[in-house]
């Protein structure tokens, strides 16, 4: 769809100021309704009412551990996510998919454990479960092992045109380790 065919599908609505037609604009956020009045009206107002945290579904027999209202799955800006149906009251909120652990400690503050996560953008990668006293992260999947030059207690493993390869964790060693990939994991 072009972007006059969308603009010009809005059917007219009047400013509540001024009573002038609203005509849709483009800003640096995006696109918005706008008084056509302009500069004399600023009105302005977002095309979506309400873009974060709308509700999907309503999850019948699940209640809130907080205040025992019914949850709800919602719709937010990085995905969807469990909420409490009694939002602004109660701010009881829920991640849908878990992270993955991996049993492989964390070479940054040898306390913690090594989870899979997911960025806003989807991509995968692992980090500390002790975030945010320890910001270690892993843009590959962790393997556990010692590099051999520069005794690093992590490995990565990293798929590249000739295969999948074992490297070293280290930001300061990086180097690829001669090391037989165990597929079970």
């Amino acid at each position: 769809m072009a972007k006059p065919a969308l603009f010009s599908e809005r059917k007219q609505e009047t400013c509540p100021d001024c009573g002038s037609v609203l005509v849709i604009r483009s800003g640096r956020l995006g696109p918005f309704l706008g008084c056509s009045a302009y500069p004399a009206c600023e009105f302005i107002r977002p095309l979506k009412a309400q873009a974060d945290g709308h509700v999907v579904k309503v999850l019948e027999g699940q209640l809130c551990p907080l205040c025992q209202s019914t949850l709800v799955l919602r719709q937010g800006r990085y995905g969807m996510f469990i909420g409490c149906g009694n939002y602004p009251e109660c701010h009881h909120t829920e991640a849908i998919d878990r992270p993955d652990e991996t049993a492989i400690r964390c070479p940054q503050c040898h306390e913690g454990i090594l989870l899979q996560r997911k960025s806003r953008y989807g991509k995968v990668f692992h980090s500390c479960d002790r975030y945010p006293d320890c910001q270690f992260t892993l843009n590959h999947k962790p393997i556990a092992g010692e590099c051999a030059f520069c005794h690093y207690p992590l490995l990565f493993e990293k798929k590249t045109a000739h295969g999948s390869k074992v490297f070293c964790a280290s930001k300061l060693c990086g180097k690829p380790v001669a090391v037989e990939v165990d597929k079970n994991e």
